[in-house]
């Protein structure tokens, strides 16, 4: 059941993507995913080296024999890595699956995918985006609602809206998310269109998860309005769990301070720091409006057998009915 044109092109179980996750999505918690039956995905933006990349993806494989992804980074940094030389990397260790993202089409990396024979994702927040990764040769785009946790860009559009738009837009096809934390948003997002539902801040909530217990333990305790936006104003706009640092930021931002004041609140040093000792303020952490939907800590596993199970049930109801078909 819910076999699709993204899970024959992954070779997964289940249309389910991990989404990539800063400083968490490493070899142990991306294996946890493919094993599960959805597709994991490695954060390369994590590692300076190359060398270290090469070592996680070893890693992984050691882990798993399921199919997994890297991620490639295309937002603005400090300092931005070496992507070519993390295609290399990738292309000799026998990787795949490729995903970018960022607010502009990889246009000087499509040859690479194409030479090393890569499937490739790109990871967008609008149709344009979308309509231009097709029009490069992007084997799949995924389009993230401005529910979703961290990069929201600036078009603020929401899932319900996005996916639909995106799918009568392109050919190829369309994984959709923001906000999809059970299997009521799984089936929600295919009945949209899309062929898999990328996943990031349910996934927070799971044993396999490297952050802090006392960290998982505050965000069960989250609802609905537990979340905003806070870098709008210097132009990198990001959905976060609003706790002491993310409100410094907003307060900050108001008076119209520089992005040298925001700064130690969100740094990527600040958010480890917050994985590691469980300081709920020692940084922000980007978490999706869903957070507020799971109220358990369970294995990767558990959670994805109880998404499609889930949403399995929902569609026996509605055939039942007579408003679904067999899918």
């Amino acid at each position: 059941m819910f076999r699709t044109r993204i899970t024959e092109l992954l070779g997964i179980q289940y249309p389910i993507i991990g989404g990539t996750m800063m400083d968490i999505s490493l070899a142990p918690f991306v294996a946890a995913i493919s094993n599960a039956g959805a597709l994991g995905i490695i954060a390369s933006a994590i590692f300076k080296d190359p060398e270290k990349l090469r070592l996680e993806i070893r890693k992984t494989r050691e882990l798993t024999d399921k199919p997994f992804a890297v991620n490639i980074n295309l937002f603005p940094q400090l300092m931005p890595p070496d992507n070519r030389a993390f295609l290399d990397v990738l292309s000799a260790e026998g990787v795949r699956i490729v995903e970018t993202s960022g607010y502009q089409a990889p246009v000087d990396l499509v040859t690479l995918f194409k030479e090393y024979g890569m499937t490739w994702i790109h990871k967008c927040v609008g149709v344009r985006y979308a309509r231009k990764v097709a029009s490069l040769g992007a084997d799949a785009v995924t389009v993230v609602g401005y529910e979703n946790g961290g990069a929201t860009g600036i078009l603020n559009i929401t899932t319900l809206v996005l996916v639909p738009s995106t799918v009568d837009a392109v050919q190829i096809p369309v994984i959709g998310g923001g906000g999809v934390a059970d299997g009521r948003g799984l089936y929600a997002v295919l009945s949209l269109g899309a062929e898999a539902a990328i996943v990031g801040s349910r996934f927070v909530l799971s044993d396999e998860c490297p952050v802090h217990p006392h960290l998982k333990q505050a965000l069960c305790e989250a609802d609905e309005l537990s979340t905003d936006l806070i870098m709008f104003s210097v132009g990198f706009t990001h959905r976060v769990w609003m706790n002491e640092p993310a409100k410094k930021t907003l307060e900050i931002e108001k008076r119209g301070g520089s992005l040298e004041e925001i700064l130690p609140y969100v740094s990527g040093e600040a958010a480890r720091k917050m994985y590691q000792t469980g300081d709920l303020n020692a940084g922000t952490i980007s978490i999706s409006q869903g957070i507020g939907i799971p109220k358990k800590i369970m294995p990767v596993r558990d959670i994805i057998e109880e998404m499609i199970g889930q949403a399995q049930t929902i569609h026996k109801r509605m055939t039942q009915i007579g408003v679904g078909a067999g899918m």
